[in-house]
């Protein structure tokens, strides 16, 4: 099912909460005047405050495990509202919380 693709400025979090952002978008395509955002870039995550029986577990980073399958940019999968990332050092996802809705992608 096509989703929307992800850029710069999408408003993507952890389960917990905390705010993720990519380390290094592509600036050679743009949606909304901002860069869209490939497979391999992993995102940085601020904010998380997981807490296991009160030590700290905090997400501290993501990497995408699942983008599109039929769109590349330099020959990289580009990242879909629908794609799925596992968070580290706990193993939990991200949510693509809102991003924008003009291209969409399969």
């Amino acid at each position: 099912m096509p989703g929307f693709l992800l850029h710069q400025g999408a408003t993507v979090q952890c389960l917990h909460q905390g705010q993720a952002q990519p380390a290094a978008p592509n600036p050679r395509v743009k949606v909304n005047g901002q860069a869209i955002v490939m497979q391999t870039v992993p995102y940085t995550i601020a904010g998380c405050p997981l807490n296991i029986s009160g030590a700290p577990s905090p997400c501290m980073t993501a990497q995408w495990t699942k983008a599109s399958l039929r769109i590349t940019s330099g020959g990289i999968p580009v990242l879909l509202q629908d794609s799925q990332a596992t968070c580290m050092p706990n193993g939990t996802g991200l949510i693509v919380a809102l991003t924008q809705l003009r291209v969409k992608g399969g």
